[in-house]
């Protein structure tokens, strides 16, 4: 538990129409980042076309060590230079241990909760998500003809729960409990 690994949040604000040039960079850049010391993975959260404009990257590395070393290596400020004519904002990002990013509102700065506090807010919104969205997925999933498979439930409930997790409820709840957790 003493090595968490740590996780770079990054977030690019794309000028209309560059898109494709930016899908393009990503594919140069990538490879680069997953051949970096101590990378582990990255997930790319893609704008809706029409509708938004931000794209978002993920990265996770096995030490804050190793991610700091490449954010800041030579090769990834010089594709950065690269990309910044596709930029509406400078590169952001926010780099954070474990989960903390999780618990990332922008107010706050680089304030973290305490541990005890994290462990209880992801407690309390993971266990609701734990007992509803198999009542609620797993009808789907029959539906769709996909027989019963304990590792196959297990894999999408997990995925759901993790995905809305990230994306719709410690973002709200956070902001929604914010004066305790930080206090």
């Amino acid at each position: 538990m003493e090595n968490q690994g740590a996780s770079v949040v990054i977030t690019h604000h794309i000028l209309d129409g560059k898109e494709q040039e930016y899908e393009k960079w990503l594919d140069e850049i990538v490879p680069i980042t997953k051949h970096s010391n101590g990378f582990i993975d990255l997930q790319i959260v893609r704008p809706i076309p029409h509708l938004t404009f931000v794209y978002t990257v993920i990265i996770r590395f096995d030490t804050i060590e190793n991610l700091k070393y490449w954010m800041e290596s030579e090769d990834r400020k010089m594709l950065i230079k690269k990309a910044n004519p596709l930029f509406r904002k400078n590169d952001n990002y926010q780099i954070k241990s474990g989960l903390d990013f999780l618990f990332n509102a922008e107010n706050e700065g680089n304030k973290v909760p305490v541990r005890w506090k994290q462990f209880l807010v992801t407690w309390s919104a993971i266990y609701p998500l734990s007992l509803l969205i198999p009542l609620l997925a797993l009808p789907f999933v029959r539906f769709l003809k996909v027989p019963s498979n304990h590792y196959f439930d297990g894999l999408i409930i997990s995925g759901i729960i993790v995905f809305l997790m990230v994306f719709v409820v410690m973002p709200n709840y956070t902001k929604l409990i914010k004066k305790w957790l930080y206090k």
